[in-house]
């Protein structure tokens, strides 16, 4: 079972010398267990896809480390990246004319030689991507006329195809309406497999996340539970937002209501 670790991470974007500060990273770290759900918050700008960047081999930090059980990330190729850790992002790929089983069969591409065919395994995986993400019967329509929706659960099918250790998505829910939200991160939690994710709900992440970080200005400013990080003087403190916290009435993990004054 694999395990991630980033730490003391800085980096800073380019061209946009020491007054930029958004974006920027500054001695962050950060754990994921073998299986754990993990969560990312934090306001627009404070460096929550940053940090993802570093640790999916996007953007090279300055300083620091980024570890996929005892291997520094950034020693490693692409390729041996690619095999191990899977990638769902907020924007969609130009899949020009693709079929969506063509687009879930890419997901094999860093397990093959430049010409292998596909296998009847990797179709059965593809297959079996797709009926977990609810879109069996879909491997014939064109990617492009999909929903925005129905396209995030392709590529989630996709990641999927490519057996990852680890899962990195990057606000997963935002195209999507409230079931899938639900689906789709049950999904990924049923999976059983290390996942780091930025997730902008704070309810949803409340209610998926083994653990969560903050992370405000590139720093982290909080870990641990749901229950230990989501508390009144962190959301106003983090997010600038007065909310009432309790327990949701079902599950028990915490329930955010912000308080706006009239």
């Amino acid at each position: 079972m694999t395990s991630l670790n980033l730490t003391n991470l800085a980096w800073t974007p380019l061209g946009h010398g020491h007054c930029h500060h958004q974006f920027q990273l500054r001695d962050a770290s950060l754990q994921v267990a073998a299986g754990e759900f993990v969560g990312l918050i934090g306001p627009n700008g404070s460096g929550k896809t940053s940090l993802l960047r570093c640790a999916y081999r996007f953007s090279q930090p300055e300083s620091g480390e980024v570890r996929l059980d005892h291997h520094n990330v950034w020693k490693q190729s692409s390729r041996w990246c690619a095999k191990r850790i899977a990638v769902v992002l907020q924007e969609f790929p130009d899949a020009f004319g693709l079929t969506v089983e063509e687009v879930v069969a890419m997901g094999r591409t860093p397990h093959k030689g430049l010409f292998d065919g596909d296998t009847l395994e990797d179709r059965q995986l593809a297959t079996q991507a797709l009926t977990s993400v609810g879109l069996d019967g879909f491997e014939d329509h064109a990617f492009a006329t999909l929903s925005g929706g129905e396209k995030q659960r392709v590529i989630l099918a996709r990641a999927l195809t490519q057996q990852p250790q680890l899962l990195i998505l990057d606000e997963p829910t935002n195209h999507l309406d409230p079931r899938y939200q639900l689906e789709l991160l049950q999904l990924v939690k049923r999976l059983q497999i290390g996942t780091l994710a930025s997730i902008h709900d704070l309810n949803l992440a409340a209610a998926f996340c083994d653990r969560l970080y903050v992370i405000n200005h590139g720093r982290i400013v909080a870990s641990g539970t749901p229950q230990q990080v989501l508390t009144a003087e962190l959301l106003r403190d983090v997010f600038g937002v007065e909310a009432l916290i309790d327990s949701h009435p079902l599950h028990g993990y915490p329930r955010i209501t912000w308080i706006t004054r009239p």
